[in-house]
């Protein structure tokens, strides 16, 4: 009878420390893991609750957007109005997820091909179809349209919206730094 209770016991114990081994395990790989992923990483995640992302931009400035599109350094979607938005990453302070986008977690599949597009590229599909837009950038906003876009700069004609690009509704022509705009409003 005593052996039969000692057994018993051991068998508990062993039981209990490979449960807690396997637990330990389990958790440093959840941290390995959350210590690879990146702020786009998130976002993505976030992104796939299908309610919009509330997001503070490093001016202050607090938006919502329904993510559609993220490329290498920048999101696309749908700002609350109607806007479609293309948002740097640079100019995200931080992600004000609710409960359900905090424990919105998955791994991306790599290798899409819109994992490696860059901002410059998109900004020079924009300048490719002459579309208006409304530039925020971190000290206030311009509007008018891109015509043409480096790997670090871009050259806005300034113009009001409501007018098409012509050299007669064309103000100035800005040279911008990518690293200066917060986000490209294209309505």
């Amino acid at each position: 009878m005593r052996w039969d209770e000692l057994f018993a016991d051991l068998e508990a114990q062993l039981e209990a420390g490979i449960g807690a081994e396997e637990r330990e395990s389990d958790a440093e790989e959840e941290r390995l893991r959350l210590g690879r992923r990146a702020l786009r990483d998130r976002i993505a995640a976030m992104g796939e609750s299908r309610r919009p992302l509330r997001i503070r931009l490093v001016d202050g400035e607090v938006l919502e957007i329904a993510t559609r599109t993220i490329g290498r350094d920048w999101v696309a979607g749908d700002l609350a109005g109607g806007a479609q938005a293309v948002l740097p990453l640079h100019a995200v302070a931080a992600l004000l997820p609710t409960p359900e986008q905090v424990t919105a977690d998955r791994e991306q599949a790599p290798g899409s091909l819109t994992d490696r597009l860059g901002l410059p590229f998109v900004l020079r599909d924009l300048a490719r179809r002459r579309r208006p837009v409304q530039l925020r950038l971190r000290s206030g906003a311009v509007t008018g349209t891109i015509d043409r876009v480096g790997r670090d700069h871009l050259d806005l004609a300034v113009h009001p919206l409501d007018e098409p690009r012509r050299s007669s509704s064309v103000r100035r022509i800005e040279v911008l730094a990518l690293a200066e705009v917060l986000l490209v409003r294209v309505d």
